[in-house]
């Protein structure tokens, strides 16, 4: 198999990888045939994953511009994948050229991809560390160097804590780092859920079972357990809704109804 210039050595690339599985449902380039032939097993069960994946960035994109428009200027991204056109700088900076930004994966090859990018881009970094770890990403040289923590911060949440499992404790992890940031901080989340799926539950855990079989199981949780996330935050307006229903730029009736697929939310702290 060719090892592509931007695929770090330390990778195993006969591995999937749920980043660049995204990156494929998003039509990026920086994915494998290994994370294709995954991705396309899972949309065996769910063909819609691509327009999940693409209401997430949306939600995610106008969750940025709305932090920016209540005056944060800081965004830590948990979870941030592999960068594509309409990443969270370049939405932060062109609300705010002087918005500063932390990437954070734990995947090599979304980090080392990150750091392609980025290079050059002030006010901008990129942690290797993992969301199980909060003390970590909170101790790391470019949060310090870049984020303010006594000043509000935007905690994106987007597709991760689906994949962090029960046992691993993500209700505590969300909660050190809700304690960790200022007043008036938000949090910006989505989550997975069987719940929207314009699918029967049984077919839609085909999907799953294929996240499973390479070892990153997607955890299906309900719109109550996803709310649980938000304990300390108050709700922004609309509430914990499916994706294009949070403060749309287009009728959500024009959506496709794969949109719908699990829930969006933003929390503000006290």
């Amino acid at each position: 198999m060719e090892r592509p210039a931007w695929a770090p050595r330390s990778i195993d690339i006969s591995v999937p990888s749920v980043s660049r599985i995204y990156d494929y449902y998003l039509g990026g380039s920086h994915n494998f045939e290994v994370d294709r032939e995954a991705a396309r097993r899972a949309m065996e069960f769910m063909p819609g994953l691509p327009k999940i994946m693409q209401a997430n960035r949306a939600f995610m994109r106008r969750a940025v511009r709305f932090a920016a428009a209540e005056g944060v200027t800081q965004f830590l991204d948990i979870g941030s994948g592999i960068p594509t056109f309409g990443s969270v700088h370049e939405v932060a900076r062109a609300a705010d050229p002087a918005a500063r930004i932390v990437y954070v994966d734990h995947d090599p090859v979304a980090v080392a991809h990150s750091q392609a990018v980025l290079a050059g881009e002030e006010r901008t970094g990129v942690v290797a560390a993992d969301l199980r770890k909060p003390r970590e990403i909170l101790a790391s040289a470019e949060v310090r160097e870049l984020i303010d923590l006594k000043r509000p911060v935007a905690l994106l949440l987007v597709a991760i804590l689906h994949f962090v499992e029960d046992a691993d404790d993500p209700y505590g992890a969300v909660a050190e780092l809700r304690e960790a940031l200022a007043p008036g901080s938000l949090v910006v989340l989505t989550h997975a859920s069987y719940e929207g799926v314009p699918l029967p539950t049984e077919r839609a855990e085909g999907a799953v079972d294929v996240y499973k079989d390479i070892r990153n199981p997607l955890i299906m949780r309900s719109r109550d357990e996803i709310a649980r996330f938000f304990e300390g935050y108050e709700m922004v307006e609309p509430g914990l809704v499916p994706m294009p229903r949070w403060r749309p730029d287009t009728a959500p009736e024009d959506e496709d109804p794969w949109a719908f697929s699990g829930f969006a939310g933003v929390g503000r702290s006290a």
